[in-house]
């Protein structure tokens, strides 16, 4: 049952009030029906009610306390509607309490049963310091084994002031409670007779006639948070509001898109029944709009399950009448963007994490045109994902698929080859005498990089192109601190190398290490090739970049009388803002960029071959035309920084932000505050500082770019220490 009778009218109006996307007294109720069936649960209000029975709805059996007396007559009063359940035990909780989890609730369930208690009660340990409240303090049998036994319950006007003196933990009763039915109703009876209506002199009496206590603890003590002032609610909105951002590991298996598809870890959120969900509510989408004719392609890269993973998914879009063009073998992440507007499919799919750590693994979706689906569209993928069961999951044996022609094996290494060198002048780099060195990662790029290559007739040399799901034990990011063997392969050559390149996991990120070993920032290989496209190759055309690439990008598009445009993070807002203005190049500073002309998503095998393009045509090293660049462009430097992502700091940024309007950062004034994507501040000198939560992995991304190195690292100072403030 659920007392939701409130003292008075004050306290009545505050369970309506809004509380995250609910209201408290629903919050309240959402919890319990996922422990308890809504059609047992037994709502308490008052005689006098007018708000919180029209909130709830007509779902859930109502009781009527008649006269508001006190917490133990309202659950008498609903003795007559728990005994027409014929429930043999009762779990009795309190409307202005809805931060508890369920899993509190179950494992006070789980208490009262394992341990044959008479009375189970729900219990926390907190600070005495802090607030907590009108709560009962817990007192327990001093034993030096085992679990001591309760002994007393005392109100917070039995402890008195002095009763928590040196006392710097505390164990209150959190007011939630499982009772064997009969001896609850027969116990609050007598109660009754004698005029005593609190729920706390029940445990006394229970304790007091030698019936077994248990109790079960919660450990996070936001969940004791009751709501009984306005107060009170803002700090519970506070706790909705984080809890969104939490990770839920163990028990979490929902389907979450990101900027870049869903990721989870594998065996927790990742798993094939999760794969089977998830193209099944997109086979439901191929279905409506009536494109099964076209089919889907489907491919995996070299993590853990990936195969499987695919070849599972290949099983449902089979079993729903849709043909699959099952890609053989491991296969980049540009190739399967490649293979949906080349096979007219009505969606191509990759099974991977892309950069992520070995232990992740996902799956990218991607459109007719090869772009990757925008977030109304994934947001109805997931609610139907999620929403599944696996009994829902309709599918067909890969044998039988295959048998039945449902399911064809096929290669597109070569017409995605043939492509890029559509593209990509190749006489050009022949006779160049390019020698390249390749840090593969572990990942997919070997086969198609390295033909591409050679009908450049660049000599390569592959590193870590092995299969290693382990990925060598770092995650398979091209950034500098992960590319030590290509750094030192380079510098051992004496001058042999023109070049190193570095691809990611998936094959759509590029690292680039020039002639000297010297790791190239992503923001100047952007801005070289922005001016190669521009200037060599006569393209015209603006730029288009995310809201933490840098801003010589747009120095530059003003240098040659071009627009430039920034969008948020994720490459499907690059392609779309290409489109928009009509943009030559789309890039970001994690290393994804596209041309005009090229596929709709990110492609670090094409811009390998663009790269080598760009040396053979100059015929200069990327050091000297950094130097020519910088001459137009100026000098920028960029500071970069990640922190955990606490839930705490999700709430708490954007409040100090707001409560405190930027004017200063140090002697620099800010000039304009966007909140785009995170909040991004402008100073007036062309500098700026970005505050960022990843929409891949829990992080808070910092970035700052300046024209000195020190300007950049005492913004992202600044940055760190508003954080941690």
């Amino acid at each position: 049952m659920v007392l939701a009778g409130g003292r008075d009218a004050e306290s009545r109006s505050l369970l309506t009030r809004p509380l995250g996307d609910t209201t408290v007294v629903e919050a309240a109720l959402r919890t319990l029906t996922k422990v308890i069936p809504a059609e047992n649960v037994v709502v308490v209000i008052s005689a006098d009610d007018d708000e919180v029975r029209p909130t709830l709805g007509e779902g859930y059996r109502y009781v009527t306390q008649a006269e508001a007396l006190g917490t133990g007559d309202a659950v008498l009063a609903a003795r007559d509607a728990i005994t027409e359940l014929g429930a043999d035990r009762v779990l009795i909780t309190y409307a202005d309490t809805p931060l508890l989890r369920p899993e509190s609730l179950r494992g006070l369930l789980y208490r009262h049963d394992l341990k044959g208690a008479d009375f189970a009660i729900l219990t926390a340990v907190v600070d005495h310091r802090l607030d907590y409240g009108e709560y009962g303090t817990v007192v327990r049998e001093a034993t030096t084994s085992g679990r001591s036994p309760i002994i007393a319950i005392r109100d917070q006007a039995d402890r008195g002031p002095s009763s928590l003196q040196g006392e710097q933990r505390t164990e209150i009763n959190v007011g939630a409670y499982v009772a064997n039915a009969g001896l609850l109703f027969d116990e609050l009876a007598r109660m009754h007779s004698a005029a005593e209506y609190r729920l706390t002199e029940l445990a006394r009496r229970f304790i007091y006639r030698g019936l077994t206590i248990d109790s079960y603890q919660i450990h996070d003590t936001s969940e004791v948070r009751g709501i009984n002032t306005p107060a009170q609610l803002q700090q519970a909105a506070d706790i909705v509001l984080a809890r969104l951002f939490l990770p839920k590991l163990n028990t979490d298996t929902t389907i979450y898109f990101g900027t870049g598809g869903w990721r989870a870890l594998i065996g927790e959120g990742f798993t094939l029944g999760n794969v089977r969900r998830l193209c099944q509510a997109i086979a439901n989408d191929v279905a409506r709009r009536g494109l099964e004719a076209k089919g889907v392609v489907i491919g995996g890269d070299r993590r853990f399950l990936s195969r499987e993973s695919a070849e599972a998914a290949a099983e449902v879009f089979a079993g729903n009448n849709i043909p699959v063009t099952l890609l053989a073998g491991d296969v980049p992440t540009p190739l399967v963007t490649f293979a949906a507007p080349y096979l007219d499919a009505a969606y191509s799919i990759i099974i991977t994490s892309s950069h992520n750590p070995h232990q992740w693994n996902g799956m990218k979706v991607f459109r007719p045109d090869g772009s990757l689906p925008l977030d109304e569209e994934t947001d109805g993928f997931q609610t139907e994902a999620n929403a599944l069961s696996a009994d829902e999951v309709v599918t067909l044996g890969l044998r039988e698929a295959r048998a039945a022609g449902m399911v064809v094996d096929a290669e597109l290494d070569e017409p995605y080859v043939d492509a890029i060198e559509e593209i990509i002048d190749v006489a050009a780099v022949r006779g160049s005498g390019l020698r390249v060195v390749v840090d593969a990662m572990y990942g997919t790029s070997q086969a198609t990089l390295s033909m591409v290559l050679s009908d450049m007739r660049v000599r390569a040399e592959f590193l870590h192109a092995a299969h290693n799901p382990l990925f060598g034990g770092v995650a398979p990011a091209p950034d500098l601190e992960r590319l030590s063997t290509l750094v030192s392969t380079i510098q051992r050559g004496d001058g042999r190398f023109s070049l190193g390149m570095a691809t990611d996991g998936d094959s759509d990120r590029i690292g680039i290490v020039d002639q000297n070993g010297e790791y190239l920032d992503t923001n100047d290989l952007l801005v070289l090739l922005y001016w190669y496209l521009h200037e060599v190759r006569g393209e015209r055309g603006g730029v288009v970049r995310n809201l933490s690439t840098t801003h010589m990008l747009d120095r530059l598009a003003a240098h040659f009388g071009e627009r430039s445009l920034e969008t948020k993070v994720g490459f499907k807002h690059v392609t779309a803002g290409m489109e928009q203005i009509g943009a030559v190049l789309g890039g970001e500073s994690s290393g994804g960029l596209t041309v005009r002309g090229w596929l709709l998503g990110k492609d670090g095998i094409f811009a390998c071959a663009l790269v080598a393009e760009m040396l053979a045509r100059t015929g200069k090293t990327i050091t000297a035309l950094r130097e020519d660049v910088w001459k137009i462009t100026g000098r920028l430097h960029m500071a970069t920084a990640d922190v955990p992502a606490t839930p705490e700091m999700r709430v708490e940024v954007p409040r100090r932000l707001d409560a405190n309007p930027l004017t200063h950062i140090g002697p620099h004034e800010v000039e304009s505050v966007s909140l785009l994507d995170g909040t991004k501040i402008r100073l007036a000198d062309g500098s700026w500082a970005l505050l960022r939560f990843s929409g891949t992995e829990p992080l808070l991304r910092m970035v700052a770019e300046a024209p000195s190195p020190e300007q950049a690292a005492e913004l992202l100072e600044w940055l760190k220490g508003f954080v941690t403030a």
